[in-house]
């Protein structure tokens, strides 16, 4: 079989199940169950990257890990947010456009990642402390966010929803440097990350109570 098959893979594989999952739910009009996935997918690619590094790799499977984990976040944070969108009711040609761009913009910073994470690991051998631009995972949490939002802005959230698309991949590709967490600022995202969800299953229950 073709690929390398050890644990350092696993939570990034988990992350692209959880997100071709989402998506097929975001068809199927479960857009809240949708965010969920997209939130676990944010959990796995959290801590794939730390994981990876207990384990002496070859420079192959360094390589891989990299394209791998580059193309999972495409599924993850690229398609998925997207789908997302669809299911709303972002179907209209100029809110299709702002599908378009986001998923482009995420297409074009993560090819640009693989470029420069090349050029840092095999060339200049060194570690990443930077990244240029807003990284694609920071949707997992900007998205389930600005969801929580829906129940209040009812008719409005397709117009915010929109915009929150077109800025955060604006944001992808500027070149302004971004600083890369460390094992702290992981920890503090997962927590807002489980805040965030809190927040979405306490606005689902005020819904059901009404």
């Amino acid at each position: 079989m073709v690929g390398f098959y050890n644990y350092t893979v696993i939570l990034t594989y988990i992350g692209v199940v959880s997100a071709v999952l989402g998506v097929g739910l975001a068809m199927y009009g479960h857009t809240s169950m949708a965010i969920v996935c997209l939130m676990i997918s944010g959990f796995c690619d959290l801590f794939d990257g730390s994981i990876a590094r207990t384990r002496v790799r070859t420079e192959s499977e360094k390589k891989f890990g990299i394209q791998i984990d580059s193309l999972a976040d495409m599924i993850c944070f690229g398609v998925l947010p997207a789908a997302i969108g669809f299911s709303i009711g972002l179907t209209r040609w100029f809110e299709a456009t702002a599908l378009i761009a986001y998923v482009l913009a995420a297409l074009i910073r993560l090819a640009y990642y693989n470029v420069t994470e090349d050029e840092l690991e095999f060339s200049e051998n060194t570690r990443r402390v930077y990244y240029d631009g807003l990284p694609v995972t920071t949707v997992a949490l900007i998205i389930p966010l600005i969801y929580t939002l829906r129940p209040v802005m009812k008719s409005g959230f397709l117009l915010l929803y929109a915009i929150c698309l077109l800025a955060t991949a604006a944001a992808f590709l500027m070149k302004v440097k971004v600083r890369k967490l460390g094992i702290k600022g992981m920890i503090v995202a997962a927590l807002v990350g489980l805040l965030i969800l809190a927040m979405l299953i306490a606005g689902w229950n005020s819904i059901a109570v009404k």
